[in-house]
């Protein structure tokens, strides 16, 4: 009998081609979070059941953008840099389930595969994308960790601009916004090979950070603009009130999560 191994496809004889590692996985990142309020009809038209809108400030979306480090449970990867570092961009809102308060990714885009392959295991809704931010130094030109501190983001995919932000930082804060701050409430989904059987995966599940630790956060102000693109929906979560603009220093390790219930999202 052959035996394949490997925790995501490829799998084969050895495993060293699998396109990620096995939990837990550890991240370092700059998190640049835009927050702002838009129609609460265009979050709830992306919660599907049971989700219910958050019952305050339903309004509220996140938009983040992200410049990772990160490794397996061995670090390994940090030595060889292009298996470690990546970048992302995400829209996070939040939602209620049997009265609790989570936060949920509506939509992603990173430039890596190997970035893909963990979402897809997760429930993020992971496409390709063009991220870039500015990155702080202590030396030179580049904006230091200060007030007047100037930081510009942008997200584009499939050739078309999607985001651009431009945040000024003010002052230290005791929060890095409110929108992602619950733990996480996704669906995973794999609709069935054969024809007209529906999701052969359909699962509602939580998951968060098995540990963190980060810096001081900052807040600011951001000159937020989004765009309209033929194959993205971004702009539908359109800007009606700016909340405020954060600047944050993580470290993250993902360990898994749990199964809140199966079969019943009515996804299509």
């Amino acid at each position: 009998m052959t035996t394949v191994r490997g925790y995501f496809h490829p799998k084969t004889a050895t495993g060293t081609s699998s396109l990620i590692p096995s939990p837990p996985w550890r991240y370092s990142g700059d998190l640049l979070t835009v927050e702002y309020r838009t129609d609460p009809a265009r979050v709830r038209e992306l919660l599907p059941e049971p989700l219910e809108l958050a019952d305050e400030d339903p309004g509220a979306v996140a938009l983040i953008w992200a410049d990772w480090q990160s490794c397996s449970a061995s670090g390994a990867e940090l030595l060889d840099p292009v298996l470690s570092q990546y970048k992302e961009a995400f829209a996070v809102v939040r939602c209620t389930y049997r009265g609790q308060t989570y936060s949920r990714c509506v939509y992603i885009w990173v430039d890596k595969d190997f970035a893909i392959a963990r979402g897809l295991h997760q429930g993020y809704p992971k496409k390709l994308g063009s991220i870039h931010q500015t990155r702080p130094h202590p030396y030179g030109p580049a904006p230091r960790i200060e007030a007047g501190a100037r930081f510009g983001a942008t997200l584009a995919a499939a050739d078309r601009r999607l985001a651009q932000a431009v945040v000024t930082l003010r002052e230290p804060s005791a929060t890095n916004g409110f929108v992602n701050g619950h733990p996480m409430a996704h669906h995973r989904w794999l609709p069935s090979v054969e024809k007209g059987k529906g999701l052969a995966l359909d699962e509602l599940i939580e998951t968060g950070a098995a540990a963190f630790e980060a810096g001081q956060p900052w807040v600011g102000d951001a000159d937020l603009e989004l765009f309209e693109a033929p194959t993205e929906e971004l702009a539908r979560l359109e800007i009606h009130e700016p909340i405020a603009a954060y600047y944050r220093q993580v470290g993250v390790v993902w360990d898994g999560g749990r199964l809140l219930e199966s079969g019943t999202s009515g996804a299509e």
